[in-house]
């Protein structure tokens, strides 16, 4: 199957804390290769954030996570710079990965990416329906 993907931080972070659910089945498929994720510098930072500002986690667990996405993931660097969400201007980093790495699919949680419903033929979609189209 490897579709190309980029699977948002906030994907990652919730398969992390949550592994019932559907981030965490999608991470799965990254993890055995069923699917491409494509990340980038800028997104491994916000992950990094992300853990130890919001989830307080210590830097021993933060590299491991960092490692591990690393492993399942090709890292790009986007020559792109893209002004495209309005409303939060952060979420661009996204796009421009998804543009760089040619995604057929960007899987968020982010109600700002997701009411977009597409970027320039890729499709994004939460992790629920992404699931639905993968397997």
């Amino acid at each position: 199957m490897h579709k190309p993907v980029v699977l948002d931080s906030n994907v990652v972070v919730s398969s992390i804390f949550w592994e019932k659910g559907n981030p965490h089945k999608v991470v799965d498929l990254a993890i055995g290769q069923k699917i491409h994720n494509f990340t980038s510098p800028a997104m491994l930072f916000e992950l990094v954030k992300v853990l130890k500002d919001d989830f307080k986690q210590p830097e021993e667990f933060v590299q491991r996570q960092i490692a591990l996405v690393a492993n399942y993931s090709d890292i790009i660097r986007p020559k792109l710079k893209i002004q495209e969400v309005k409303d939060d201007p952060k979420d661009d980093m996204v796009l421009e990965c998804a543009l760089s790495g040619k995604a057929n699919y960007i899987v968020t949680g982010d109600n700002h990416l997701l009411k977009m419903k597409e970027f320039m033929k890729i499709k994004i979609l939460n992790p629920k329906d992404f699931l639905e189209l993968a397997i």
